[in-house]
């Protein structure tokens, strides 16, 4: 029932913010949250959109997200030590975390022009966002894609390629694989960012970054596509490192 509750309070609320006009089904159901297809507001440039809907407190699996908050600071003694030891408020406020890191990495990464999707609007346990798909059909999940050997090496190309345009607006996803990458009409749309890093504070930014890399290099593998996943990540580290050490006025130049 609190589930049920939690849904249509959050369904209301974009409908009577004007964001959508109706639910019409859900696209998928998770360990943390479930998204739904909706009709639109023409207002929001969108004729449907999805609705990521996190899950009620005590039916999320949150893991333990030491790996992934490493380097961040919470300068309220009060909020660490409840996050510390799992509290009803500190999950509270950790469930908060979770849904505002995606927000805020969604809202850079489109910004940045990088292949995710658009985020609309969000409260403290929802994301609308841009949907992949059509009417009838969801985008589905790379997982569920079965290329021939060009589709493939065009289709890992542009994951490599998005994975260096996160990196370089300091976004490691930190839990890639074919199971948050959309295909749709040939092209990659990457998902599911709560848990992304930021390479200049978390000291497992690199580790991260090298086992998103390795995944999609494994699942590619299978396909024909051959490629060396250390390879991968070292001229991506490198690269993004030097770009941290380049003043940014010097940097545009550059691109110029």
């Amino acid at each position: 029932m609190e589930t049920l509750e939690n849904e249509d309070s959050s369904f209301h609320y974009f409908i009577d913010e004007g964001l959508i006009t109706d639910v019409v089904r859900v696209i998928k159901t998770g360990k943390e949250a479930s998204v739904h297809q909706c009709r639109a507001n023409p207002a929001t440039g969108e004729n449907l959109v999805a609705l990521k809907l996190y899950h009620p407190l005590d039916r999320r699996d949150f893991r333990d997200e030491s790996l992934y908050r490493d380097g961040e600071w919470i300068k309220e003694r009060r909020i660490r030590v409840a996050l510390e030891k799992r509290t009803r408020f500190g999950r509270e406020v950790q469930g908060s975390i979770w849904v505002n890191r995606e927000w805020e990495t969604l809202t850079a990464l489109s910004e940045g022009g990088a292949p995710v999707p658009r985020p609309i609007a969000a409260t403290h346990d929802a994301i609308l966002m841009s949907y992949v798909g059509d009417a009838e059909m969801a985008a589905p999940q790379l997982r569920s894609v079965r290329p021939d050997r060009d589709e493939a090496q065009d289709l890992f190309e542009q994951l490599i390629r998005a994975i260096e345009m996160m990196l370089f607006r300091n976004v490691i996803h930190g839990d890639l694989s074919a199971y948050n990458v959309l295909v749709w009409d040939g092209r990659v749309t990457v998902i599911d960012l709560p848990q992304a890093v930021d390479p200049r504070k978390n000291r497992h930014a690199e580790a991260l970054l090298e086992r998103d890399v390795t995944r999609i290099c494994e699942h590619f593998e299978r396909y024909g596509v051959r490629s060396s996943p250390k390879s991968i990540v070292s001229d991506l580290w490198t690269g993004w490192t030097f770009a941290e050490l380049v003043p940014e006025e010097l940097r545009v130049e550059l691109e110029l």
